[in-house]
């Protein structure tokens, strides 16, 4: 038997059409007259609701049904698609949501969502101006409506009642059940489905809104429609339209090709748990460590033919490990979607005009980190919503446009993304700041600080510089948790501002959090890894250099200074060191001051491909290592954290300073 949940289909299946009606209604209050928005989102709507009355989501296909009835009288014109209606409708889906999911939601909360989209409906119920005027009838149309289902129709969930509950909905109906396949008892097989529907239908409504009744089930049922007003007219009657797919003579019918040739082509992809992803990906993992085992073993073996069988393990094992990579990777555009919906209501609370565009968004980065970023993305936007951006009275009298824009850019450099936050708000308060930050004590006052390490101040825990307490901003437990979850990731996180004229918050954020290229080093006895994309060069560290670089700490590169740091003065190595030193130059990936630095190893062991293993809570708080990885003869390597170190040695060397 399979193991899929059908609930839990249902419910994927739902969130998906949850969020192309969220989109869908976003672009319309901006296009308040496109059409093809209009149907979209009814379509939405339609098939939401359809499903699911059929997988016995019965509150959720009743509360969705007066959404898609508004959004029927917005489509044929009776209805003016305004931002209330809009904004109605999305309030609306966050309860269709909470019932898709099985969370708890309240009737009384679902009947005060509807009595305001009701409210809204009635107050825009003048036709749209631009819209075709809908043809007059002289009288109600009188249709013949003949269908039937796949003989699998029950096992798959398709149930026929509701198809006629909605048809029933569309005016005066005959029913009338056709047994005329209906197979002798003993060879009847109760799961499947032999009966047809003859439904003879008066009603307003024409040939499109009865197909809609069928649009969820229509790729495998056949259905018969026959006008009988114009066969009553006619000599001849009607042609009949017949369809195991798109109805034919509809004008819309390229459109339901479209979208059935869609659905088609989305069986070329698979729906795959992500805890799945995640097993494949620690297997992948071990099979790397084992592969670095045999490796060493077979370097260490004079065995021509193990070599030969080492380096095509080690070539298969690359090719598995870029390839579960890929598969772990989705676009960005995903997590920028969400943020529209975020942009609209904090434009709705704050009463400030606020444009959201986005840069990159095929930019791809892996599946666990886009989810981990959601929340940290949401409390900067909102900061730069709340904070930065001023009110449309203040843009004006600044000279600015009246509607405030916030860009959310990303870019990929090397092993990293670059995601950027700018807006063209008032830019931060330097003297706000520094007030806030004396007043919490986290600095002395007076104390000399740089532009960045001010800026950073906004990070600290507990802090704010709200004037008052909001239900956006104010109580300092956003822009920690931001700065913790960034750092948790492995990245970093960096702000730049100019007054009057804005922000801009640069995270940066490695490509996955499982497995990297790295440079193997030893420190005296300890062996650590060095992220390869941080490496710019390694070079030697003569005697003489050694001696004319103490207490200063900077080698000469092609005229340029870079300053450098002793790993076995920062890891406490009482050893002596080696004669034949190195460096190994690093980019910090900082955006203000030094951005190479080198860091002074005895010896350069090699590449080397590193699982990355979390360190235990009892050296979770060891700044400079983000993790761990097990070597090929099974000791421990410790992954260095550039910018953990950088830091940690550029204190060390401003208390060196102070000291003397």
């Amino acid at each position: 038997m399979s193991g899929l949940d059908p609930i839990e289909t249902f419910r994927q299946e739902a969130q998906d059409l949850l969020e192309e009606i969220e989109q869908g209604l976003l672009d319309l209050a901006h296009r308040p007259g496109d059409r093809d928005l209009v149907d979209a989102v009814f379509r939405g709507l339609h098939t939401l609701k359809g499903s699911g009355a059929m997988f016995g989501f019965d509150a959720l296909a009743a509360f969705t049904h007066h959404c898609e009835t508004a959004f029927d009288r917005v489509r044929r014109g009776e209805v003016a698609a305004t931002p209330e209606l809009v904004g109605a409708v999305l309030a609306a889906q966050d309860h269709m949501r909470a019932l898709a999911e099985g969370r708890p939601a309240s009737e009384a909360d679902g009947e005060a969502l509807l009595a305001e989209l009701r409210r809204v409906v009635e107050a825009a119920g003048n036709p749209i101006a631009d819209a075709p005027a809908a043809p007059a009838e002289p009288g109600l149309n009188r249709w013949r409506v003949r269908f039937s289902l796949p003989a699998d129709a029950l096992v798959n969930g398709t149930r026929p009642l509701p198809l006629l509950d909605e048809l029933r909905e569309l005016g005066d109906c005959t029913v009338v059940a056709v047994t005329d396949t209906v197979p002798d008892f003993d060879v009847l097989v109760p799961t499947e489905c032999h009966l047809a529907w003859d439904v003879t239908l008066v009603t307003k409504h024409g040939r499109d809104a009865i197909e809609d009744v069928f649009i969820f089930v229509i790729d495998d049922m056949t259905l018969d429609i026959q006008d009988l007003n114009a066969v009553a007219e006619a000599a001849t009657p009607v042609e009949v339209v017949e369809t195991t797919g798109a109805v034919a003579q509809d004008p819309a019918a390229p459109v339901e090709a479209a979208a059935n040739e869609g659905r088609k082509a989305g069986g070329d992809t698979v729906r795959v748990p992500a805890e799945r992803l995640d097993e494949m990906m620690d297997r992948v993992g071990e099979l790397v460590i084992a592969q670095s085992r045999l490796k060493q073993l077979a370097a260490s073996s004079s065995d021509i033919a193990l070599r030969a069988v080492a380096e095509e393990i080690e070539r298969l094992a690359a090719e598995m490990r870029d390839t579960m990579m890929v598969v772990r990777m989705v676009p960005i555009a995903q997590l920028f979607g969400r943020f529209r919906r975020l942009i609209h209501d904090l434009a709705r609370d704050t009463g400030k005009t606020i444009e959201l565009s986005t840069e990159g968004e095929t930019t791809e980065l892996d599946k666990t980190v886009i989810e981990r970023l959601a929340d940290p993305l949401i409390h900067l936007i909102r900061n730069s919503a709340d904070h930065g951006l001023e009110t449309p009275e203040q843009r004006r009298a600044a000279g600015k446009p009246e509607a405030g824009h916030i860009v959310l850019a990303a870019r990929q450099s090397g092993a990293e993304v670059v995601i950027t936050i700018t807006d063209d708000g008032r830019g931060v308060d330097r003297a706000r700041v520094r007030a806030k930050a004396e007043e919490n004590g986290l600095i002395q006052p007076g104390q000399v600080l740089s532009d960045n390490e001010l800026l950073q101040l906004i990070f600290a825990p507990g802090f704010s510089t709200a004037a008052a307490i909001t239900n956006l901003s104010g109580r300092g437990v956003g822009m920690d948790v931001v700065k913790r979850t960034i750092e948790g990731l492995r990245g970093s996180i960096e702000i730049t501002s100019t007054p009057g004229a804005g922000s801009v918050v640069s995270l940066r954020i490695p490509l996955t959090l499982a497995i990297i290229d790295g440079l193997l080093v030893r420190v005296g006895t300890g062996r650590y890894v060095i992220p390869l994309a941080s490496v710019e060069e390694c070079v030697e560290l003569s005697v003489e250099q050694d001696v004319r670089s103490t207490g200063r700490s900077l080698i000469t590169l092609r005229d340029q200074l870079v300053p450098f740091l002793r790993l076995r003065q920062v890891f406490a190595t009482g050893l002596e060191p080696d004669p034949h030193q190195k460096i190994v130059v690093v980019s910090t990936g900082q955006a203000q001051g030094q951005d190479r630095v080198g860091l002074v190893v005895d010896q350069i062991l090699g590449d080397h491909q590193t699982v990355i293993k979390a360190l235990s809570p009892f050296h979770a708080d060891v700044g400079a290592f983000s993790g761990a990885t097990i070597l090929g003869d099974g000791g421990v390597a410790l992954i260095l954290d550039i910018a953990h170190l950088v830091a940690a040695g550029q204190r060390q060397d401003a208390q060196l300073r102070a000291a003397s």
